[in-house]
């Protein structure tokens, strides 16, 4: 059966994303953020094509519930610019909703994210949770048993915000060791901000997918680490478990406000990781790779 990765715009073959940037957002909002909000459409956009122009094809919004979505200008600016997009459902931190969910609301996310992903006419293609810095609070491991559940229901993918890249093995032990989850279906995400390269080794071994996003301001001082740690975990057999994406979280960081943007990943990464790499290593990073991270695990 051909795999398939779960588009805004329709079930997708896996092999035919193209290029992709595995973790991204077009629209957001936080409190956290305040003033700094996604809110553009005719901006992202843009930002679309020009990432199309790199030679783009697909970027994944990990952008959960509660946080400025817009799924109807997410379907808008696939269809505009033709470049897939897979969106997420899911939950974040408790801090990034004014008021925090209630215990009850955590009980009923399993059914809102099925739902999420399997309505029509809009349907989202993963699951977006987050952790802790170093440890999974009960609100983590409430919405991710929430995301599991949501996992065996649509085969959908968890891809987990880990608080300045910590914590990664108490994630897998809760969704693999608990609740039963493939570690294959799950990404690990922002797991370049504490690059300790024993700890993303053991992940690796695990089966997870392991996302490295940027350039990021607030985390720039770890970005030029990003090639040793790729280097490292493709020398220990893990270059098919790796996945590259922008994270673009504020309007500054698009290349269409003079920021870095989706872009960046094409026009300056991948070139540079074509000559340390070669351009096998590179096809499994952008193409290969994010087509089986995503793809939907039949049951």
């Amino acid at each position: 059966m051909t795999a398939v990765v779960r588009t805004v715009l329709g079930d997708v073959p896996a092999e035919a994303l193209g290029t992709v940037d595995a973790h991204d957002h077009l629209f957001l909002r936080s409190p956290l953020l305040p003033g700094r909000e996604l809110d553009d459409a005719r901006a992202a956009e843009a930002e679309l094509r020009a990432f199309a122009a790199a030679g783009g094809g697909t970027v994944v919004q990990w952008t959960p519930r509660g946080m400025g979505r817009r799924s109807a200008d997410v379907v808008a600016a696939s269809r505009a610019t033709g470049v897939h997009v897979v969106l997420a459902t899911g939950m974040h931190q408790a801090v990034h909703y004014t008021p925090p969910p209630t215990p009850a609301e955590l009980d009923a996310l399993a059914a809102k994210f099925v739902t999420d992903l399997t309505a029509v006419p809009v349907r989202a293609g993963l699951v977006k949770v987050a952790g802790g810095f170093h440890g999974l609070d009960e609100h983590a491991r409430r919405t991710m048993t929430a995301a599991a559940e949501a996992h065996h229901a649509t085969g959908a993918a968890v891809a987990v915000h880990l608080e300045l890249g910590t914590a990664p093995l108490e994630v897998l032990d809760l969704l693999c060791g608990t609740l039963g989850m493939p570690p294959s279906a799950v990404v690990l995400g922002h797991l370049g901000r504490c690059p300790d390269l024993r700890v993303q080794r053991e992940a690796a071994r695990a089966g997870a997918f392991l996302a490295f996003d940027g350039p990021s301001r607030a985390n720039h001082a770890t970005d030029w680490r990003l090639f040793d740690q790729l280097a490292a975990l493709a020398d220990a057999g893990h270059a098919g478990q790796l996945l590259l994406g922008g994270d673009t979280t504020t309007a500054a960081a698009r290349s269409v406000d003079g920021g870095p943007g989706m872009p960046y990943l094409l026009r300056v990464l991948r070139p540079r990781l074509a000559r340390e790499f070669g351009e096998d290593f590179v096809t499994g990073l952008f193409v290969h790779n994010p087509g089986r991270a995503f793809a939907l695990r039949r049951g």
